[in-house]
């Protein structure tokens, strides 16, 4: 995980130009950010978080709102030699958006860089929420099995090939001694050959008047042992076959066995199961919309208690007084931009809470049908990779049937070109024989022997060359060996990492949260708070029909009292100061581990009020260190204090 600015500013333009038309309670405005540090100073209710939801806007944000008194608004950020647009309009009731914005997706940015008062990584903190699932929500766990699966595969596929190399190279001293003893074998053949042909010559007769005959004979000597020859190489043939084919029923025994282990599936589950997975859908996808409405909301209730007078600029008025001068900073009550009514501010912020409320408990909700949904998806994806696996196993046995039908028919053949071949032979034997004479007496035995040992050596020698043969593609083989451990290494290597990437994704955050959280603990010097830090456990869960173990973070904070003795005390008695603090470091851990800076270079930063000038300085100055931009919304006397390097701007 990389940590400091110089690697985060890499290709990162200078300077960026807003221009805002209709969005929050801002009608027009054109603002440019410097590299570094913007500061937006200006009382409450002077449209600072509305240039904010601007540059969200832009960025691909859905966490925005129109102008009240407006069906339409845009957003438009020049970014180099970019220029991203974003256009807004009011259907329905609800915010539709379009454009060419700079994020396809905002769920990082939304989670980990946009960090005004409602964003959900600050909420968590304060309400004690599962800090582990937001940590995790934008990994996509399913595409990780998924490639782990993969991985797996190929791992296997490895495996095999080389455990296959490992036999070939077990059988190269059998091939070697093998091809030792032939060769000897020839050796010997060729000298009895050698010395045969000798004694047929010597015993050749030469009488002038029994050429003719010799001729005869010679030439049926020299059919009969072309005929030999053709029927042991038919012989031969016979043997291949035969092995092939009882290699063949053997894996014929063992696909059977598969096939018979495997399911071609019940076609009513399956059914089943896409209908839940169907039904899971459209629950997930109303949640999912529900908690979008419920996001707006509070948002929309957030703005109106910090800047109530951008709602009210066309209200109807009793008297002439300016509606700024009757909303005081300090005023208990807030004046309904709709109906007209004043409401009471805790009012609202507890309709506020309550909203919170019910959207975190739809969020819950859908993390539970998230569940069901990818275990009923689980089952479906192994019932239809079964009924593949038996369908491709089924066709591989009807392959294994016509190949030993179609080496049984070659038997068939070579059986009869076998009885033809040995007919054959006996009937020259007998013409041989005819042709004999007494002058010729033990000529046949001699040319027989000689073609016997004729055809016994040319089998040797093509048994010498056929291992030889083997034993050349063996070693071609093994010559891969290192080559496929090198593969095999790589894809274990990959493999491990896919598998702990989750682990690592949770351990490096709550490193960078303990790391920050420390280090900024003894810069900003809270009393009494002597250590916060994010305690890393495991637990078991259900998922489903299942029960996993998954980590869950736990929030630990250490006070002491005025007399030094140390105590373990709960975020809800934290001041709100403190409360604060430890969201954004939180979010800024977030930021970090999931590398948000590379995905958009500006981070956001509101409603601070409630941490001193010196201390949100102090903030402003060490989150500098981590975003290529970063812009501040505070008040007129926070800003005064900040002392990092930075531009200002005040009128929006």
């Amino acid at each position: 995980m990389e940590t400091g600015l110089d690697t985060k500013k890499r290709n990162v333009p200078g300077e960026a130009t807003l221009s805002v038309n209709n969005i929050g309670g801002i009608d027009d405005a054109e603002v440019s950010f410097q590299q570094g540090v913007t500061v937006l100073s200006g009382r409450n209710a002077t449209n600072r978080t509305s240039l904010l939801q601007a540059i969200m806007a832009a960025l691909g944000s859905d966490q925005v709102s129109l102008k009240a008194d407006a069906n339409e608004g845009s957003a438009v950020l020049e970014f180099g030699d970019n220029t991203y647009r974003r256009h807004l309009e009011r259907r329905n009731g609800t915010i539709a958006t379009d454009g060419d914005p700079y994020l396809e997706d905002p769920e990082l940015a939304d989670l980990f860089a946009f960090l005004l008062e409602s964003n959900e990584a600050r909420q968590a903190v304060a309400r004690g929420d599962d800090l582990r699932e937001l940590i995790m929500r934008p990994v996509d766990i399913d595409a990780i099995k998924s490639e782990i699966e993969q991985y797996e595969q190929r791992k296997r596929q490895l495996d095999e090939q080389l455990d296959e190399l490992d036999d070939l190279e077990q059988r190269l001293p059998d091939l070697e001694a093998k091809r030792t003893r032939v060769s000897e074998e020839i050796e010997t053949l060729s000298d009895e050959l050698e010395e045969a042909q000798a004694e047929l010559e010597e015993t050749n007769v030469d009488v002038e008047e029994r050429r003719e005959e010799e001729s005869e004979l010679e030439t049926k000597l020299e059919e009969l042992r072309g005929t030999r020859s053709d029927l042991e190489r038919t012989r031969d043939r016979i043997e291949t076959e035969r092995e092939s084919i009882e290699a063949l029923e053997e894996e014929q025994d063992e696909v059977r066995t598969q096939l018979e282990s495997l399911s071609t599936g019940d076609e009513t589950e399956i059914s089943r199961l896409e209908a839940e997975i169907e039904t899971l859908q459209d629950e997930k996808a109303t949640l999912s919309e529900a908690i979008s409405q419920l996001q707006s909301t509070i948002q929309f209730n957030e703005q109106l208690l910090e800047e109530p007078d951008s709602f009210l600029e066309n209200a109807e008025q009793d008297d002439d007084e300016p509606v700024t001068e009757q909303l005081l900073e300090d005023s208990e009550t807030v004046t309904c931009w709709t109906c007209g009514s004043s409401v009471a501010r805790d009012q609202i912020e507890t309709t506020i809470e309550q909203l919170r409320t019910a959207r975190q408990e739809r969020l819950e909700e859908r993390s539970e049908i998230s569940s069901e949904l990818n275990d009923r998806r689980e089952t479906l994806s192994s019932i239809n990779e079964n009924r593949t696996e038996h369908r491709q196993t089924q066709r591989r046995l009807e392959s294994i049937d016509d190949e030993i039908e179609r080496r049984n028919d070659r038997i068939e053949e070579l059986t009869e070109e076998r009885e033809a071949l040995t007919d054959e032979i006996d009937a020259l034997e007998v013409e041989i024989n005819d042709l004999e004479t007494e002058d010729y007496s033990g000529v046949l035995d001699q040319h027989k022997e000689v073609n016997q040992l004729e055809f016994k050596l040319e089998r040797k020698e093509r048994k010498r060359d056929e291992i030889t043969d083997q034993i050349a593609s063996i070693e071609d083989r093994l010559g891969e060996r290192e080559d496929l451990k090198a593969r095999r290494e790589d894809t274990t290597d990959e493999l491990t990492n896919l598998r702990t990437r989750i682990d690592q994704i949770e351990a490096d955050a709550v490193e960078a949260f303990n790391e920050h959280m420390e280090n900024l603990l003894e810069t900003l010097e809270y009393g009494n708070l002597d250590r916060v830090w994010i305690d890393r456990s495991s637990r078991e869960v259900r998922e489903g029909r299942r029960k996993v173990s998954r980590s869950s973070f736990d929030l630990k904070i250490v006070r002491s009292t005025d007399d030094g003795a140390a105590y373990e005390d709960t975020i809800n008695h934290l001041s709100e100061s403190e409360r604060e603090v430890i969201g954004l470091v939180f979010a800024l851990a977030g930021y970090l581990v999931h590398d948000v800076y590379e995905t958009v270079p500006f981070m956001l930063l509101d409603s601070l009020e409630a941490i001193d000038s010196e201390r949100i300085a102090t903030l402003i100055e060490y989150f500098e260190s981590y975003a290529p931009y970063l812009v501040v919304a505070l008040l007129d006397e926070d800003a005064q204090a900040v002392e990092v390097e930075h531009s200002t701007v005040s009128n929006i």
